[in-house]
């Protein structure tokens, strides 16, 4: 007999769902995130399908990254230098673009943050 899926379970595998999807995506476009996708997908999964919640942690591409952060606190140096970058390609954007001195500011702290979070975490070879 099949169990109901509850509410809660739908939204948060609806979550999961379209973060692995913004995930995939991310590992296209440069200057769209993976991890941080990979990592809300995980979380999500983990409340609402065990099967794919393991598919991820298994993932060939995508496992490392998520098992280096959830055992370590860790980000693989390569991921490192690759955020930095886009987050500097993101800010020169808006530049170009001649974004007002208010949004350049807050981005820039928020940016700046981001920036400062990711240099700060332990590295792993990967």
């Amino acid at each position: 007999m099949k169990r109901k899926m509850s509410i809660n379970k739908i939204l948060w595998l609806s979550l999961g769902v379209i973060s692995t999807s913004l995930a995939f995506i991310g590992a296209l476009l440069p200057l769209m995130p993976t991890t941080v996708f990979l990592l809300i997908a995980t979380y999500a999964f983990a409340r609402s399908s065990p099967r794919l919640h393991y598919w991820l942690l298994h993932h060939r591409h995508f496992g490392p990254l998520i098992r280096d952060w959830q055992e370590h606190g860790a980000i693989a140096t390569k991921t490192k230098y690759k955020a930095i970058i886009a987050i500097i390609a993101t800010f020169a954007i808006s530049l170009v673009f001649g974004l007002g001195l208010v949004f350049l500011a807050i981005q820039a702290a928020i940016l700046g943050c981001v920036s400062l979070f990711i240099a700060t975490r332990p590295a792993t070879a990967s």
